[in-house]
């Protein structure tokens, strides 16, 4: 548990690395269902062999929807706290393709904490962390976001 009190020297700092999460076909198959993009570099791997990639590869909000799951392995919550909420990005690159089958990891470093108010013994936390999510074996990240969350703590 991390006390807000603390999170102003946390940050610069590195704070937390996920598990290694597997994107194998069958999960980019789920996720071109659920979000209606099937495009053949995602799942035609016969297809897809002809292109650069050599394979089929994770969309990149796949990757980045991944996010959530990477947060709650890396980051220590903090002390207090009634729930978070997502509050976007205020930057998000997409750097390098993740192929069928890579495993993908979140490292994240706090940037900022800002204390937004109180109101009904809750005080809300405006957090924003730098998430770069590697690519097993790979040199390049998949993707690297300025994360913004809301975190609310009981005063």
């Amino acid at each position: 548990m991390t006390k807000p009190s603390d999170l102003p020297s946390l940050i610069g700092q590195e704070v937390g690395v996920s598990r290694w999460i597997t994107v194998d076909q069958a999960r980019i198959d789920t996720f071109a269902r659920t979000t209606e993009d099937e495009q053949f570099i995602h799942v035609d791997p016969e297809a897809a062999k002809a292109t650069p990639f050599g394979g089929t590869i994770a969309h990149g909000f796949l990757t980045l929807s991944l996010a959530s799951a990477m947060s709650y392995d890396a980051l220590p919550p903090l002390d207090g706290v009634v729930m978070g909420v997502n509050y976007g990005f205020d930057k998000l690159r997409f750097l390098a393709p993740v192929p069928a089958g890579s495993k993908v990891r979140g490292r994240f470093k706090l940037l900022s904490a800002e204390a937004k108010g109180a109101e009904g013994g809750v005080t809300r936390w405006l957090l924003k962390h730098e998430l770069t999510v590697e690519i097993e074996g790979a040199d390049k990240p998949a993707l690297i976001a300025e994360w913004l969350t809301m975190q609310m703590v009981k005063a």
